[in-house]
């Protein structure tokens, strides 16, 4: 018979602080090892970076014991380790650039200050928000916000169209993709949608080649979130961006129903638009050509960035140049799109596997913190954010390693640029505040906060 237990966590602050430290100390040498690499000497600003890392991790942890005493100890460090081996990057391609002068990139100063801003606004997340459950009010005035934010770039003088791509925005000279906190705002609205109709959506319909399909009447949302997302893909020609929106509204759809049909069905309506995109988009057409054979003396020209990663790839091995040995200033964007391709150069297949291993840790919590929280809202809130980090990454490293073409998505906390560093640590500290939910114990419950979880242990005959 099955025998129901509570599961009561403890606070883990030391075990979070232990391992702050250890990503710090880590990232604060792999950014040394760039400049003995490149300069054969210690960089001239590693006194301020490590004093400024070190006050941020104080903070960091400060505020998850004031405001998160219960949240999941591995979160932050493994956050915290990736913008730090991102900046890390960053600084490699840049220096490699000022010596042998082939191309120009963003630097790692830029890159710092937009973590200093990231790392503000996660604090502030986990400060101003106690509870999770209240979002839930906004989940319309949220689909309004992400429906605005996507399309901001479409509007006249501040849009900016980019490698055939409109999904910036151009404000006193700084730039910002919108798209990335429209992400944020379409997972609370998700959220609280299916919430809410989860039990019409889950309901048995007609079955057609043994597929159950949901009733017609409940079909109109993914319709509904399957129109916006080829909106964006044609207004702004950016089949990543779409992908990245649609994908995350059918997965949302399979967690609150537990019907794997919404997989297949989201899969097989979001064919017609990626084929009409390979066919009739230009740019769409160029990387599936690069997709399919790169390196052939007719594409070549045309494919020289796909090419040159690839060889960027090839040139790390096993264990890769070393950081600050590669020459990772030979592939155009190596230090955004192509950030994987110079990190994976200079640590090798074993670093890019390691790298690989911190991003699936981390969606893997995320995960853990959905399963464990109480209320629906919550569980779809952390199983969405997850889900698009996971995406993220394999789309990029998919496209990169041409298991898929090229899309126009980033890789989280690693690559350069400021609007997906800034949203993607705000999305760190929701995951926070949702873990914290989900481990704390019911004696210790803030007001308002989700009741302590009840889990079920193994049965026995």
């Amino acid at each position: 018979m099955a025998t129901i237990v509570s599961y009561t966590a403890h606070p883990r602050r030391l075990t979070q602080a232990l391992l702050l430290v250890l990503a710090a100390a880590i990232g604060l040498g792999a950014y040394s090892l760039v400049a003995l690499g490149r300069y054969e000497q210690l960089p001239e600003q590693l006194p301020a970076v490590a004093i400024g890392t070190g006050v941020l991790i104080v903070l960091l942890q400060a505020a998850v014991m004031w405001r998160a005493p219960y949240a999941d100890p591995v979160i932050l460090p493994i956050v915290v380790l990736l913008n730090l081996l991102g900046i890390t990057v960053i600084e490699s391609v840049h220096a490699a650039n000022e010596i042998y002068g082939i191309r120009t990139s963003a630097s790692a100063d830029r890159q710092m200050l937009w973590a200093i801003i990231g790392v503000a606004l996660c604090i502030g997340v986990l400060v101003l928000l106690r509870d999770h459950r209240p979002l839930r009010r906004y989940t319309w005035i949220s689909a309004v916000v992400g429906a605005v934010l996507l399309l901001l770039p479409l509007a006249p003088v501040i849009g900016d169209s980019r490698n055939g791509s409109k999904i910036w925005i151009n404000i006193a000279g700084y730039s910002f993709q919108p798209a990335e906190l429209a992400k944020i705002a379409f997972a609370i609205f998700f959220a609280g949608y299916l919430v809410s109709r989860r039990d019409t959506l889950a309901l048995a319909g007609p079955k057609v080649l043994g597929i159950q399909l949901p009733r017609w009447s409940d079909f109109g949302p993914i319709l509904v979130a399957w129109g916006f997302a080829m909106a964006v893909l044609v207004l702004q020609t950016d089949l990543g961006t779409s992908l990245m929106f649609f994908g995350l509204f059918v997965a949302m759809l399979y967690v609150a129903t537990d019907r794997l049909s919404w997989l297949v069905i989201g899969a097989v309506m979001f064919l017609p638009p990626a084929v009409f995109a390979a066919t009739q988009m230009s740019h769409v057409q160029t990387r599936i050509t690069c997709w399919l054979d790169p390196l052939s003396r007719e594409n070549f020209s045309s494919c020289e960035q796909i090419g040159q990663g690839l060889f960027g790839l090839a040139n790390g091995g096993l264990f890769g140049t070393g950081l600050g040995e590669g020459r990772p200033d030979v592939v155009p964007h190596a230090e955004s799109d192509f950030v994987f391709t110079s990190f994976a150069e200079e640590m090798g297949m074993v670093g890019s596997f390691a790298l690989l291993l911190l991003y699936l840790l981390l969606v893997q919590r995320a995960l853990r913190a959905a399963v464990g929280i109480s209320d629906g809202f919550g569980t779809l809130l952390a199983g969405g954010l997850g889900f698009v980090l996971a995406l993220q990454v394999f789309v990029v490293v998919g496209g990169l390693t041409r298991v898929i073409p090229l899309t126009g998505l980033t890789l989280p906390f690693l690559a350069a640029g400021g609007s997906s560093l800034v949203c993607n640590w705000i999305i760190a500290g929701i995951l926070v505040r949702l873990s914290d939910a989900a481990r704390r114990p019911a004696a210790r419950q803030v007001p308002g906060a989700a009741p302590p979880v009840r889990r079920e242990a193994g049965a026995s005959a």
